[in-house]
């Protein structure tokens, strides 16, 4: 099981009241929801390996110099040398450090590389599993991983983490028309305004399924664009043909990294804290009390 870190502590800070509090007053909805999350995965899933992928750069450099409009309507602050800040909530930002010493206590691989977002993480540790892979995010940028040969499925949360949408090839063709391999595909041409793709002006998500379906791949549709008898209406032809620039460089933004070099780890689901002292201190410092001991128990054997 591989975790969208990020992905799960916004929705488990924007999930749980900021009333939840620390006993000097710091919120920790954040940090307490993430662990009830963890909790709910582990007894409804029973992974045997678990993994937290981690945002060590959420907005590389290499994809915004391909193109610049990658996340640049969340960017805080640029900088130089390292990654940008996001733009977060005031009180989720403290937590953040916070969620990563607890992981790290806990004995809960938590894994990133630097210059890449968690969804490479993800891409590479799915492409190196030699058994079925549960990818567990609320960014439907992962559906491109799905893959039934391979046991390959993304478990989408809908509403915290106890409803969960299965997404297998079979959800994705009723939904999108396309597989997971299509799906990234389908993403580049119809854009995507949370991640600052523009993608192509014209080809909506129904237009982009429906020349996926009739040419292939993105490189059947462009070749199509070259050949007068495809099929395609003039004004497809024209919008892709000026968008041959966008289109040659977005693949490598929007499909995730599948070679990441990564750090050695051990991914198996703790049966106890890896460092029990350090534990109960952020335990007393954060006040974590329920949340993290129904964590310790259903990891308990």
């Amino acid at each position: 099981m591989l975790l969208d870190t990020a992905s799960l502590y916004f929705r488990a800070y924007f999930g749980v009241p900021d009333s939840v509090r620390a006993p000097d007053g710091t919120p920790v909805n954040a940090v307490r929801g993430l662990l009830d999350f963890i909790t709910r995965l582990v007894q409804d899933h029973h992974p045997d390996d678990l993994v937290a992928c981690w945002d060590n750069d959420w907005r590389p450099h290499w994809r915004v110099e391909l193109i610049p409009s990658y996340k640049a309507h969340r960017v805080a602050v640029e900088t130089e040398l390292g990654p940008d800040e996001e733009e977060t909530p005031d009180t989720l930002s403290p937590q953040v450090p916070v969620i990563a010493e607890v992981l790290d206590a806990l004995g809960v691989a938590r894994v990133g590389a630097d210059g890449y977002e968690a969804d490479d993480v993800i891409g590479t540790l799915t492409a190196r599993a030699t058994g079925p892979v549960d990818i567990v995010t609320g960014d439907r940028d992962l559906f491109q991983l799905v893959d039934d040969a391979r046991g390959r499925r993304v478990l989408y949360p809908l509403k915290g983490v106890g409803s969960l949408q299965t997404t297998d090839e079979a959800w994705l063709r009723g939904k999108y028309g396309v597989d997971g391999s299509g799906y990234a595909d389908l993403a580049l041409l119809r854009g995507d305004p949370s991640d600052g793709l523009p993608g192509v002006p014209g080809i909506g998500e129904k237009t982009a399924a429906r020349l996926l379906d009739a040419f292939g791949d993105l490189a059947g549709i462009m070749a199509a664009v070259d050949d007068p008898r495809s099929g395609l209406t003039p004004s497809q032809r024209k919008r892709l043909d000026e968008a041959r620039d966008y289109v040659a460089v977005a693949p490598e933004v929007v499909r995730v990294a599948a070679d990441v070099p990564l750090p050695p780890f051990d991914p198996a689901l703790p049966s106890g804290p890896r460092d029990p002292a350090a534990l109960d201190a952020l335990s007393a410092r954060w006040g974590l009390g329920g949340a993290l001991q129904r964590l310790l128990t259903t990891l308990a054997p």
